[in-house]
Formats: C-alpha cells, sequence, structure tokens
C-alpha cells in the first residue's frame, strides 16, 4: 500500500493513471493557493478575504498531507538506504525544504517579517511539478552541461564591473564626490551599465568618464552576450540529441541493424560513413558508453553503431 501511494504522488509519471490526475490535482492547488497570495494585497477585494483565506487554509492543509506522506514514502525514494536516513536526507532535498518553507509561514503570519516573506517559496513548487516534464528539463539540463562555461562568463562580468567601477571613480571622484565617494559607489553605475539597464540616476559629467563610459558600455553588450550565446548553442545541441532520439523511435524497426566498426569503417567521420554507404547514424555504442553521433564524429575501431538503411535493401 505505502509503495502504491508512493507511485501516485511521484511527479511526472505518465505510465500511471492515478499518478497524472495527482499531478493535475497538485498543480491547481498550489495555483490556488498563489492567485489567493497575490490577491490578498489587493484592499479593493477585503469583502472576498474570508474566502481567500478559507483556500489559503485548505490549500496549506493539502501541502502539510503531502509533505507528511512525501516522508513516510521516502524509503522508496531512496532504495537501499534504512528509513531513518532516507527520510533525512529528503527532509534536507530540495523538495523537502520547499515543502516546509510552503508550510511553515501559515503559522507566522502575524509574526517576523521573515516568515511572511516565506510565502514566496510556494512558486517553487511549479518548478518542482516542471522539472519532471520534458520542457522544463531541457532548460536544466542545457544550464547543468554549461555550468562551467556560463560560471566563467558571470566571473569576467564581475571581473569588468570591479574594473570599471575603480577607473569611474578615480576619474569621478573630484567631479562629482557625492556620487562617486568610493569604489564601491561606482558598481552600482557599473552595472547598470554593463548589464545594459541604463537606469540614468547615476552617470559621468568629465569628458575623460564619458569616453571611458562608451567603452565600458560596448564591452557590456559583449559581456552580456557570451552567456546568452552558450546558452542558445546549448538549446540547440539539446534539440538535435532530442531529434535523434525521436528519429529512432519513429523509425521501421525492420530497417535498424547494429553494425560492428572494423578497419573498414573505423577513423571516419559520421558524415563520411553517411554519405557513402546511404544510411543514418543513429547511436554509436562505445565500451559502456551510448553517445549521440554528430556529424564531426570519428568511429574508433570496435564500437557498436546503430544504423537505418535510407533505402530498403541497403
Amino acid at each position: 500500500m505505502k509503495e502504491k501511494i508512493f507511485n501516485i504522488i511521484q511527479i511526472g509519471d505518465k505510465s500511471n493513471t492515478i499518478s497524472r490526475f495527482f499531478d493535475i490535482f497538485i498543480t491547481v492547488t498550489i495555483v490556488s493557493n498563489i492567485l489567493v497570495t497575490f490577491l490578498l494585497t489587493f484592499k479593493e477585494l477585503a469583502f472576498l478575504f474570508p474566502l481567500f483565506k478559507a483556500i489559503e487554509y485548505v490549500t496549506v492543509g493539502i501541502f502539510c498531507v503531502e509533505y507528511a506522506v512525501r516522508i513516510w514514502t521516502a524509503e522508496f525514494l531512496y532504495p537501499g538506504m534504512r528509513k531513518i536516513r532516507a527520510r533525512y536526507k529528503f527532509l534536507v532535498s530540495f523538495d523537502g525544504i520547499v515543502d516546509l518553507l510552503t508550510i511553515v509561514p501559515v503559522f507566522f503570519l502575524s509574526g517576523f517579517v521573515i516568515f511572511r516573506m516565506l510565502r514566496v517559496a510556494r512558486i517553487f513548487h511549479l518548478f518542482r511539478l516542471n522539472a519532471k516534464y520534458d520542457s522544463f528539463n531541457v532548460i536544466t539540463t542545457v544550464l547543468f552541461e554549461k555550468r562551467n562555461q556560463i560560471i566563467s562568463s558571470v566571473f569576467i562580468v564581475l571581473i569588468l564591473m570591479l574594473a570599471s567601477s575603480l577607473c569611474m571613480y578615480s576619474v569621478e571622484h573630484e567631479a562629482q564626490p557625492e556620487v562617486f565617494k568610493n569604489a564601491f559607489s561606482g558598481i552600482w553605475w557599473s552595472m547598470s551599465t554593463l548589464l545594459t539597464v541604463g537606469y540614468g540616476d547615476i552617470y559621468p559629467v568629465t569628458t575623460l568618464g564619458r569616453v571611458m563610459a562608451i567603452c565600458i558600455a560596448y564591452l557590456g553588450v559583449g559581456a552580456v552576450a557570451i552567456p546568452t550565446g552558450i546558452i542558445s548553442a546549448g538549446f540547440v545541441e539539446q534539440y538535435q540529441r532530442k531529434s535523434n532520439i525521436l528519429n529512432i523511435r519513429q523509425a521501421d524497426i525492420k530497417d535498424i541493424a547494429e553494425i560492428f566498426v572494423d578497419k573498414r569503417y573505423a577513423g571516419k567521420t559520421i558524415e563520411d560513413i553517411e554519405e557513402s554507404d546511404q544510411v543514418s547514424i543513429f547511436l554509436i555504442l562505445r565500451d559502456d558508453l551510448s553517445i549521440l553521433p554528430q556529424k564531426d564524429t570519428i568511429l574508433k575501431l570496435h564500437d557498436i553503431i546503430v544504423i537505418r538503411g535510407k533505402n530498403k535493401g541497403y
């Protein structure tokens, strides 16, 4: 019984009809909770506040039950662990923390400001739901795969911000001592300039300062374009992979074969083999790895390739 309940509350289990209905139900609950939290800020709707409060308490009650059930079934989420250890791991996981932060604020609605601010954590429920489906999973996969490049580009932006802040302070401090009081005062200006926000509340007045601002603005355009290009390239790669997998699923199984790579194919690229032999290569099996082929992927001796003939009877 416990395992059946665990399978039902698992998000994104498309094979289980009851689980799909549960996903829809919990999504409606989360959206309702966030919506009434938003509407409670409108004084014009004060006559509906009792209804909004009732909806909030009911939805939070559902969250409490879900939280308790997830703790109860944590042993199936982390198989091989003892019950206590599995439950502890869930409690300190992202999902467990989001669930807790969703429940805690309702008991401190008139207490500290920090607890009232924690109500925003309910929005993360939607991310948790969406993360299990392909549309959002593509984004998270790209960000994870390109994390090193993104971190490097963010580091470059931070260095440019600090450098431009120091330069502008050196040039503008004497002309605007109240505006550029210290090097840290220029960080707001450098952030709004490098990230092309351009609020204009702090700006240079000297000729040299304006020349430097022009150069820094151009650098800002390039700095912002770096992570954008990295993420865009990641999306293209990810969708190409999914397209290749989809082609495999849609292909007629009778037209698919496995070929052992010998000396005739070893050292050649995927593009060369596809053009010369009139085949489509969908997958490369190399040692314990499954590799999605690119046009410039070079085959190695003893690889196994999964192919489909473009013409029947190849």
